[in-house]
């Protein structure tokens, strides 16, 4: 089903805010942050999920394993965008495949453990054809601003978010220590699926007692290296024009300029890069004239980018998670 087809009232864009303050929040706590029956939480969440606007992806948060990330270009004639796309799409390592501009570049995110996984991702890995014409990786060195963090499903209160918000990351040293097993492979892999996910259906996956999954999610979740993302197309919030934008930012003013761009509503992403452009930013706007604000007054009254590029997203095969449907 298409987004344009679904429409979120009240208790749904709660929901969806819910789910992003926490994304295995009990229905029975969201139920009563948001006033409704757990029921009717329940329900909701059937709906949007089915509907295929709405899922809870777990996801790997390689920075707190000293993963790490790129973002990675591909130019490419346009009748191989959408095989390429999709052949990134199926990797487990990428996230957030999308195709620019006319449909002649694809853009996404990838996560390597090691110098070594980061060269056989990059020389080796990559889809490799003459429809290609050019390829460049950045690599993320620090982030201002992340998806699960975006304002746009903003909804709730502060006391409606104090009612819902998890514990914290541990951030002492010791919580970096948590090492990945092959136990591991299959509670990520399921989680990449489905977050909400219950303990006995991750128990069967990984083989386990669902006490020691319960442990296991606990300790992922408090050392920082299991996220909850909320995988939901922003058109579904009324934000139906994406774009990723490329800025070249004078360096003595490059953590000021990406400190003022995460506070900004529209973006979902601000991060420092490697390349010919040293900050990367994914926005979310109304439509094409409220692109057009952004960027001539918001980006605009930002007197240290001297260069910027802006690349409109057409279409999107990845998000969070897994590959998404076809019809998508």
């Amino acid at each position: 089903m298409k987004t344009d087809t679904v429409t979120l009232d009240a208790i749904d864009r709660g929901l969806v805010h819910a789910l992003q303050i926490d994304g295995r929040t009990p229905h029975r706590r969201i139920g009563e942050a948001l006033g409704v029956s757990e029921n009717t939480v329940a329900r909701r969440y059937r709906r949007l999920r089915t509907a295929g606007v709405l899922r809870v992806v777990g996801s790997l948060n390689g920075a707190r394993l000293g993963h790490h990330a790129w973002t990675i270009r591909l130019q490419c004639t346009p009748d191989a965008a959408v095989p390429l796309a999709k052949a990134l799409a199926a990797r487990a390592d990428t996230s957030y495949v999308h195709l620019l501009s006319g449909g002649t570049e694809i853009s996404c995110s990838a996560q390597t453990p090691t110098a070594d996984e980061s060269e056989a991702l990059l020389l080796h890995k990559l889809p490799r054809t003459a429809r290609i014409t050019a390829v460049s990786a950045h690599l993320l060195l620090a982030h201002h601003a992340l998806p699960n963090n975006w304002a746009g499903p903003a909804q709730l209160t502060a006391d409606q978010i104090a009612l819902l918000a998890p514990p914290p990351p541990d951030a002492t040293d010791e919580a970096t220590d948590v090492a990945l097993g092959p136990a591991d492979r299959p509670l990520f892999a399921l989680l990449s699926q489905d977050g909400r996910a219950s303990h006995a259906e991750l128990a069967a996956a990984t083989g386990r007692s669902e006490s020691t999954v319960r442990r296991r999610l606990a300790a992922l979740r408090r050392a920082g290296v299991l996220t909850f993302l909320v995988d939901i197309p922003p058109a579904a919030l009324g934000f139906r024009t994406e774009a990723r934008l490329w800025m070249s930012v004078r360096p003595s003013r490059l953590t000021a300029v990406a400190a003022a761009l995460a506070e900004h509503p529209e973006a979902s992403l601000v991060a420092l890069t490697t390349g010919p452009t040293n900050l990367l930013a994914a926005v979310n706007c109304r439509d094409s004239l409220d692109l057009s604000r952004y960027l001539t007054e918001r980006i605009g009254s930002l007197d240290a980018v001297r260069a910027l590029e802006t690349a409109p997203v057409i279409r999107t095969v990845k998000r969070a998670g897994a590959l998404l449907p076809p019809d998508r």
